[in-house]
């Protein structure tokens, strides 16, 4: 995956746990560029604002994502939640297929993992 797609798709998880911290105007730009792929110059035209005073919004809302995520870590805690969870989805396939009972015992501490944090 490129470069310009991970961050897309970081700015992406990003709004959609803290965007709406953000103000009307802030999500409204936000969403045009990370979203609905609207240059810089379309989004300026739209709002009578110059493409430097986008470019500088989206850059101060994504510094104010980003800082959410620093303290907060819901992002991250979702994401790796995500990751085990798909780790139980292949062991029960294995559990389903061999009934092994080491796959089991690997269902049962993750899932007790997960729900500790919860």
């Amino acid at each position: 995956m490129d470069q310009d797609m991970e961050q897309k798709i970081e700015q992406a998880y990003l709004y959609d746990f803290y965007g709406e911290l953000l103000k009307d105007r802030q999500r409204r730009i936000y969403e045009d560029f990370v979203f609905h792929d609207l240059s810089l110059g379309e989004i300026a035209r739209e709002e009578g604002i110059s493409r430097q005073g986008v470019h500088d919004l989206i850059r101060r809302c994504t510094k104010a994502l980003e800082g959410y995520e620093k303290r907060l870590h819901l992002v991250q805690k979702f994401l790796d939640t995500k990751e085990r969870v798909a780790k139980i989805h292949a062991l029960a396939g294995v559990l389903r297929d061999s009934h092994d009972a080491a796959a089991l015992d690997q269902i049962e501490q993750i899932s007790n993992e997960i729900l500790e944090e919860l």
